[in-house]
Order: C-alpha cells, then sequence, then structure tokens
C-alpha cells in the first residue's frame, strides 16, 4: 500500500508551517493506528506518504477504509480538507538486507497511487 496527501504543497501554504506540522503529525498518527490495528507493517514513509505492507488482502483493504474514514471524519485545523490517496496491489516480494523489498507488486502499487486522487482507495 502507498498513501499520499493529495496537494500537501498548497495545504502547507494555506495552513502555514506549524498547524502543517500538526495536521501531519495527526495524519501519521491516523495512519500508523490503521496500520497497527491490521497488522500492517510500516516500510518508510517520505513526508506525507507511506509504504506499507499486509500479511493478506483484505487485512490491507480494511486497513486502507479505516485510514480513509479517520481521514475524511477528522476535524482538521482551519476547517481545511486532508485527502489522501492510496493505492494498493497484491503480490510477491522479496526481501534482501541491501536493497529491502522488490517485487513487481510495489512498483503496481505506487502507480496505482500515484493516479489516485484524494479520498481514494484504487
Amino acid at each position: 500500500m502507498f498513501t499520499d496527501i493529495e496537494g500537501s504543497t498548497a495545504l502547507l501554504k494555506r495552513l502555514g508551517g506549524p498547524a502543517y506540522a500538526g495536521a501531519l503529525s495527526e495524519h501519521h498518527g491516523m495512519t500508523r493506528a490503521a496500520l497497527a490495528s491490521h497488522g500492517g507493517k510500516e516500510i518508510s514513509t517520505q513526508g506525507d506518504g507511506f509504504f506499507a505492507v499486509f500479511s493478506s488482502a483484505s487485512a490491507c483493504a480494511s486497513g486502507a477504509i479505516e485510514m480513509q474514514r479517520a481521514f475524511a471524519t477528522h476535524a482538521w485545523p482551519a476547517g481545511t480538507q486532508v485527502r489522501v490517496r492510496t493505492g494498493v496491489h497484491c503480490g510477491e516480494a522479496s526481501e534482501t538486507s541491501t536493497t529491502g523489498l522488490v517485487g513487481f507488486g510495489i512498483h503496481r502499487a505506487a502507480r496505482v497511487a500515484a493516479v489516485a486522487h484524494g479520498g481514494h482507495l484504487l
């Protein structure tokens, strides 16, 4: 699963640094809570995006749905909305100590997330 906040640069400009940092912290907390409640493992994060893996497709879908619902119903600062695009894909991956996880499913999930719009789970 890959996630990314839609329009994060514009959101930072609109909210300003301190409020954006708070919103980002809340986003990270909600994401990590959904991962934990569905057995997801955070592989990496860059800025406002996450890469996570799950032991099953149903656990991934349930975690992603929980995240999207949390984002949609949360009271964000200054009446703004934080909309997150989420892409998931099933596939096998192999892992080494030097490269981490490698597999076509990972590449596909990243591409799927890239075409999503905020609030979408593809």
